[in-house]
């Protein structure tokens, strides 16, 4: 009589698939995320510099207070009028350089708006004073 053994079923795993699963994902998000541009604003941050910048000129000096109003030099102005500023110092042909105070309890549009603006018209030196 001959008995038949029955097939034994392997314990073990084939990791050779998975691995070859995990290196194809690793590639795909590798290449995806070199494609992809953060939207963020160039900012330089503050460090050590080997040399010093002197300011040929005063700052403008933009207070935003808790409403979301700007004043300059002591007088309530609009956002429209901040801009005509830093182009009118832009034409005497100087660098231009500009010094944000806000409230701390004003929201951040405002500020990024007075940011918007220096970063437009290409102001070198932004001074945000708590």
């Amino acid at each position: 009589m001959g008995f038949r053994k029955k097939a034994k079923v392997s314990a073990q795993f084939n990791m050779s698939s998975l691995t070859d699963i995990i290196f194809l994902l690793l590639i795909f998000f590798m290449l995806t995320s070199s494609l992809v541009v953060p939207n963020a604003l160039n900012l330089k941050l503050p460090g050590k510099r080997k040399s010093t910048t002197e300011l040929k000129a005063p700052p403008a000096n933009v207070t935003i207070k808790r409403d979301g109003t700007y004043w300059i030099a002591g007088q309530k102005v609009s956002i429209h009028r901040i801009e005509k500023a830093v182009i009118e110092l832009g034409k005497k042909g100087r660098p231009v350089s500009m010094t944000i105070t806000p409230d701390p309890n004003v929201a951040n549009q405002y500020v990024v708006a007075v940011m918007d603006i220096a970063q437009r018209y290409r102001v070198e030196t932004i001074l945000i004073d708590p």
